[in-house]
């Protein structure tokens, strides 16, 4: 079978369900008016469907092992495509909620299988390009999802970012049903079911995204219902572990895996490089939009130009990874990552667009060097008949990188702004100099434009002290993007650890 044809079977429905992991953001506040829900009920419909996505991750490797994994595939794009279908004519919160909660699920499957796939379809010495065709869709689908939420929000409705989903659902069971054939160790198994597993490893994960998620709205660990699913979460995760490596028959994840110091390197290498990218993407239309008054569309078209150079990158990389050692591109991909970070934590309140848009390139191609050398590299050791085992881990950690990383910068920034506010409003006292010159030039100002002098005193104390709350909140923006630089940075060491793979022929190939 063409490998041509099978990439573009596998990515289809890969690429609409990343896109709907962020397409729901940009349209919450419309579907919250058509709904009649509160704004943290409404964000629910994002938590539930990375919950539920999170928890089918790591089991793909298992359920294709169980179903075989063209049927499982089949029913999961089947399933994906139903429940958008639902989403698209949900009649209250409560059932968007469940129907997105299937999508996940039916959706969760999709990124590992379509990666083992692409592996195994293309001879190790093509698995530069094959993690190339696999990185476009990786990266292209967290940049399109808003762009293309809030254009078919503003012209159609909110239901048809859901709808949209159904002709290539169709057309991808279609394409899976004529062109996707398993390999002998990858059709259906008889094997006994691991319910401990199963229900520690859906507790643990589910309540962690949770606790990802709402974590900062609940203020953390102040809060009773974030503290005891921590606990929950943490006690689940670590008796899943000890029931997969010592007692069940058929385990869920297979945990020898680690073994191999280049998986699990890859692995770490992975978590913090999507730290860092999830972290600065939500950053930067933040900052646009609260601080430089731009509106949803401009700050989208800061975030384009990065995923386009990293479409750029990425085929390049896929090329020079066979021709020169990838972890020198790895490296690189990883030193242009963390100044891109650096250079976003030098913005000010007077930065124009292209100070803005320049790091966000310069994050595009450092990720595109960064995502092709470091998969290959982390998956040229792994045999054939554990690669969908493999593929599940390396997702799994990749999107608890990305919550992880948003989490970490949305508690940053509360409360970074906090502790600057509170520095620099020490100076705003009547016996500062600075300050007395400061509240008299700015209530000059104000009579200048028309406002009472009786009023204009008062006046200015509010307008500086507005501009010191912007100050504070721009500082505490620099410290987060030079935090996350710091630990982009900081992972460049584990690049020593990792080895080049020897491109022995994998079994069943000889």
């Amino acid at each position: 079978m063409n490998k041509w044809i099978i990439a573009l079977t596998v990515m289809l429905p890969t690429l609409i369900e990343i896109i709907d992991t962020s397409v729901v953001n940009v349209s919450l506040d419309n579907i919250r008016g058509s709904l009649s829900a509160g704004i943290d009920e409404s964000t629910w419909t994002i938590t539930s469907y990375l919950v539920s996505n999170a928890i089918i991750i790591p089991m793909t490797g298992w359920l294709s092992r169980v179903f075989g994994r063209k049927r499982y595939l089949i029913f999961s794009i089947m399933l994906f495509t139903l429940s958008s279908f639902l989403c698209g004519i949900s009649w209250n919160l409560q059932s968007l909620i469940v129907f997105r909660i299937l999508q996940g699920i039916g959706g969760g499957a999709m990124q590992p299988i379509s990666q083992s796939i692409l592996l195994e379809t293309f001879p190790r010495k093509q698995h530069g390009m094959a993690m190339a065709i696999f990185g476009v869709g990786i990266m292209f689908g967290p940049i399109i999802g808003p762009l293309l939420g809030g254009w078919i929000t503003d012209n159609w409705s909110w239901h048809w970012i859901f709808f949209i989903n159904l002709p290539i659902g169709l057309i991808s069971i279609i394409m899976a049903f004529v062109f996707i054939v398993d390999p002998p160790y990858m059709q259906r198994q008889k094997m006994k079911i691991d319910y401990w597993g199963l229900a520690l490893l859906a507790v643990g994960l589910g309540c962690l995204q949770i606790v990802l998620d709402k974590g900062q709205t609940e203020d953390w660990f102040n809060s009773h219902f974030i503290t005891v699913l921590t606990l929950v979460s943490a006690v689940s995760l670590m008796l899943f572990v000890m029931v997969e490596l010592y007692f069940a028959e058929h385990p869920i994840l297979l945990f020898k895996t680690f073994r191999n110091i280049s998986f699990t390197t890859g692995n770490i290498v992975m978590f913090f490089a999507f730290f860092n990218l999830f972290g600065s993407i939500v950053l930067l239309p933040v900052y646009l939009q609260t601080l430089m008054g731009y509106t949803a569309t401009l700050a989208g078209m800061v975030l384009g130009p990065g995923g386009i150079a990293t479409l750029f990158a990425m085929p390049m990389a896929g090329r020079l990874v066979t021709r020169v050692n990838p972890k020198g591109l790895l490296a690189f991909g990883i030193i242009i990552s963390a100044y891109s970070t650096h250079l976003m934590s030098h913005f000010s309140l007077q930065a124009d667009f292209w100070a803005v848009i320049w790091p966000r390139i310069v994050l595009g191609i450092g990720m595109g060097f960064l995502f092709i050398p470091l998969t290959t590299l982390t998956m040229s050791s792994v045999r054939r008949e554990d690669m969908g085992n493999a593929t599940a881990i390396y997702n799994l950690l990749r999107n608890l990188g990305g919550s992880f990383g948003v989490a970490f910068v949305t508690t940053m920034i509360a409360r970074r702004s906090q502790f600057h506010q509170s520095h620099l409003s020490e100076h705003l006292s009547v016996f500062d100099r600075g300050y007395q010159m400061a509240a008299q030039q700015t209530a000059a100002a104000l009579q200048y434009r028309g406002v009472p002098s009786s009023v204009a005193a008062h006046a200015a104390d509010g307008t500086i002290y507005g501009q010191l709350i912007r100050q504070a909140s721009m500082i505490s923006f620099n410290d987060a993007f030079h935090l996350l630089s710091v630990f982009m940075i900081a992972i460049l060491v584990l690049v020593f650890l990792m080895k080049r793979g020897k491109g022995e022929a994998p079994s069943g190939m000889h």
